[in-house]
């Protein structure tokens, strides 16, 4: 087994005390998703954890008694008893990744690998207000449950599986079933089984028979639970191995959704500030407001530090090891930068990391909708504008050497769809800008390339967020209380 990079730095090393239970049992399932299908020995699972052998066979046993681990075969044997392998099981459990763009938004259902299994896109009014961005999400969560039920009953027109890297996700125009008052709802979701019905007519929601309402103006009002009763804050202890429904019942669980949006924004209380071009978001609680009407935990990030959190849990390199320090630089309807150093995506005391687009280039440059002038994502997204590639490329080239001087990372990664619609251009562009940079300076050229997720790369890492605490990997970006983690299921999945 190589070395565990979750994407916040490494995980701290298990104990054997009852009360870290559930997060030695994270470790162990962290080190299984990264063992793959061919598994993991007790003997290599304790050696990485520092558990016991005896600590790391009664935490296997519980994982496969919750559906989550099961064995993987048998080592052979070096003259000893053959040692048993272990492994995750995939679709155990599952998660949603949202991307909110300006104007779009995808979604994803990805399984314990992070692999999707539905991937769904659909126009988005970032700036129509609350009630029509909550309505929308629920919409599209709604009918890529239910087209990911249908895939797995093998109903041809289920929602589509998501696309190759680079390309961009295929929207599927489906229905979800509709009742007469209405309600958007997943077939199976008997009560009490957890499915999610989401009211288009008064943006109320119901999640295992809790009624919760969202006003007009997209506040979140009482209905059954507190404000952020589903929402899960910064700095708490990892949530409880989750346990599938037994018996032959097919449902899966939901971990929860993870939600990458423009920034700025507060990842720890989930809170948008003034998002650049929508300042009126400046305050709103999106990380509760979703809770409330999706009824699953959520967790919001900025789209560049979800991307950044999904590249180094995959190895930025495209499958290999990942670089200790790089950027993602993604311009598309704006232009910002997810930062990863140390192994770790950094954010910032105030989310305020990678700002990138907001380096001022050029004092009496034109206008940027943050404020500013002359800021390299207003002088960028103005050359696109104007069709001048090659422009926008070294501008966003001239930017990123400011980056590789401050920070001294080892890569840089280009995505976005202004990036993916014509990559070679930018590539080109802020190479040349960057061997020119390291031409005066030591030397070094840091190498450039496509980020390896393609179109998919936000998206995925929105739904790692709502991965990443079962596995041990999240840091401060979704934890859980115990007596808050809820496990939803929908039918079929």
């Amino acid at each position: 087994m190589g070395g565990v990079n979750n994407g916040l730095g490494n995980p701290p090393p298990g104990a054997n005390l009852a009360a870290l239970r559930d997060h030695n049992a994270a470790l162990v399932l962290g080190l299984l998703r990264d063992a793959g299908a061919a598994g993991a020995s007790r003997a290599e699972l304790a050696a990485r954890t520092g558990l016991t052998p005896q600590a790391v066979s009664k935490i296997c046993a519980r994982l496969r008694a919750a559906g989550l681990a099961a064995e993987a075969g048998r080592r052979a044997s070096t003259g000893g008893k053959p040692a048993t392998t272990w492994r995750l099981v995939p679709d155990a459990a599952h998660a949603i990744g949202l991307h909110l763009d300006r104007d779009a938004l995808t979604a994803t259902l990805v399984d314990l690998t992070g692999t999707p299994v539905a991937t769904r896109t659909a126009p988005l009014a970032f700036g129509a207000g609350a009630k029509a961005l909550l309505d929308a999400v629920a919409r599209e969560v709604a009918v890529l449950l239910a087209g990911a039920e249908r895939n797995a009953d093998g109903d041809p027109a289920a929602v589509a599986a998501g696309p190759r890297a680079g390309t961009t996700p295929t929207a599927v125009r489906e229905t979800a079933a509709v009742s007469p008052s209405g309600a958007v709802g997943l077939r199976g979701g008997s009560p009490g089984s957890g499915g999610l019905a989401a009211d288009a007519r008064g943006g109320s929601s119901a999640a295992a028979g809790e009624t919760v309402a969202v006003s007009p103006s997209g506040a979140v009002g009482p209905g059954g639970r507190s404000p952020g009763a589903g929402a899960l804050a910064a700095g708490e202890a990892a949530p409880p191995v989750p346990t599938p429904p037994r018996g032959s019942d097919p449902h899966r669980p939901l971990l929860g959704v993870g939600v990458a949006v423009p920034g700025p924004l507060d990842h720890a209380s989930g809170v948008l500030r003034r998002v650049t071009g929508f300042p009126e978001w400046d305050g709103f609680p999106l990380r509760d407001a979703l809770a409330e009407r999706l009824g699953m935990p959520v967790v919001v990030d900025k789209d560049t530090n979800a991307a950044a959190l999904g590249l180094v849990l995959r190895g930025a390199g495209g499958g290999g090891p990942a670089a200790d320090s790089f950027a993602y630089l993604h311009l598309g309807t704006g232009l910002g930068a997810g930062l990863v150093l140390g192994g770790g995506v950094h954010r910032g005391a105030r989310t305020g990391a990678g700002e990138f687009g907001h380096q001022v280039l050029q004092l009496d440059g034109p206008p940027c909708p943050c404020g500013n002038r002359g800021c390299v994502e207003a002088l960028c997204l103005g050359a696109v504008a104007a069709g001048d590639t090659a422009r926008a490329a070294r501008l966003l080239g001239v930017g990123a050497a400011n980056l590789v001087r401050l920070l001294d990372i080892d890569l840089v990664l280009l995505g976005g769809r202004t990036v993916l619609a014509e990559p070679e251009p930018y590539l080109r562009g802020v190479r040349a800008v960057l061997a020119e940079d390291a031409a005066r300076a030591d030397g070094r050229t840091v190498p450039v390339a496509v980020t390896p997720g393609g179109g998919r790369t936000v998206v995925e890492g929105a739904a790692e967020l709502a991965l990443a605490p079962l596995f041990g990997r999240s840091g401060t970006a979704f934890t859980a209380r115990s007596d808050e983690t809820k496990i939803v299921t929908s039918g079929g999945m």
